[in-house]
């Protein structure tokens, strides 16, 4: 049974994740209109994986006899100046998602709940993935600068990895 803290903590990252989905789903449809295939291509699919984080802490929330709320979301931005600005808001976004999994995590050993705290390290991990994944293409991007047949090869190389992490995702 969870307690009414953990409860309201996990109702709040359900809100979080949802909008760590929309989040992606509009860079998605910025990188679109600029004609980046392969960036629009890895937000939707990050975008389908942000929602399911959500759905995991629903179900979680129902099975351990709690109730999921599903609340209001903030609307992302609809635009981001350039390629290096939305990664650099990517990046910063998924530090704040791994601070608010830290969060979770300190209310459950607070809490002495043990079956909670252990849910939460695959987000742990799913975290330090994000947070490496988008330093990384951060790094790429600041490699490359304005260049635009780097930025075309970038968005190569991002297909390329979408391809790969769908992959990878199918055999979790």
């Amino acid at each position: 049974m969870l307690s009414s803290k953990m409860e309201k903590a996990l109702n709040a990252q359900i809100t979080v994740e949802a909008e760590s989905s929309q989040v992606y789903l509009s860079m998605a449809s910025w990188a679109e209109t600029q004609g980046f295939e392969g960036v629009a291509a890895f937000m939707y699919a990050h975008s389908d994986e942000e929602r399911m984080h959500m759905l995991k802490l629903v179900k979680y929330i129902n099975e351990r006899g709690g109730h999921a709320k599903i609340g209001s979301l903030q609307a992302p931005p609809l635009s981001f100046g350039s390629f290096k600005e939305m990664f650099q808001t990517l990046f910063d976004h998924e530090v704040s998602v791994s601070e608010s999994i830290n969060e979770l995590v300190h209310i459950s050993l607070e809490s002495k709940d043990y079956a909670t705290h252990n849910f939460l390290q695959w987000y742990v991990s799913e975290q330090i993935e994000e947070e490496a994944l988008a330093r990384t293409i951060l790094d790429k991007i600041n490699l490359i600068g304005d260049d635009k047949g780097g930025l075309y090869l970038f968005d190569n190389d991002v297909k390329q990895l979408t391809v790969a992490s769908s992959a990878t995702e199918m055999t979790k």
